[in-house]
């Protein structure tokens, strides 16, 4: 049993080893989920002639009871909001977020997590993040809230 494991670690070491020694690939991880309330309908973009893609938000909620929580369970209950973009570029799956998803939705969404700029229209650049959609499991619909 040591033996085997120690040889798949090695076969995986030699695996993501490259032949110059300078570039070494390792695994890691980018991985996202996000449960929350989906803000607005979804909008379908091509920019550029290039495959389209499925935009929508989702907001996910922190809250949290103010002093010791243990010790006085009346204290106030404050809540952030935060707000996520979410891309869909899967063809199957930008299709089905397109026409299915709408806003109030409860969605649960796995993926991974994209920074990017792009310019404005007053030709500043921005920063953006956003959460590339691998996976999209719908909770419920707007009227079953």
């Amino acid at each position: 049993m040591l033996r085997s494991a120690s040889a798949q670690m090695f076969r995986q070491m030699v695996r993501y080893t490259s032949t110059d020694t300078s570039l070494i690939l390792e695994r890691s991880i980018n991985r996202v989920q996000l449960l929350g309330r989906v803000g607005q309908d979804p909008m379908m973009r091509q920019v550029d002639g290039r495959n389209p893609v499925t935009i929508f938000s989702i907001a996910t909620n922190e809250m949290w009871r103010a002093g010791d929580a243990e010790m006085n369970q009346t204290g106030d209950v404050s809540q952030k909001t935060t707000w996520h973009r979410v891309s869909v570029f899967k063809p199957g799956l930008r299709d089905v977020a397109y026409q299915y998803i709408k806003k109030g939705s409860r969605v649960l969404v796995e993926g991974k997590l994209d920074y990017g700029e792009y310019t404005d229209k007053n030709q500043v650049r921005r920063q953006a993040t956003t959460i590339i959609a691998d996976n999209i499991i719908f909770l419920s619909d707007k009227d079953r809230m």
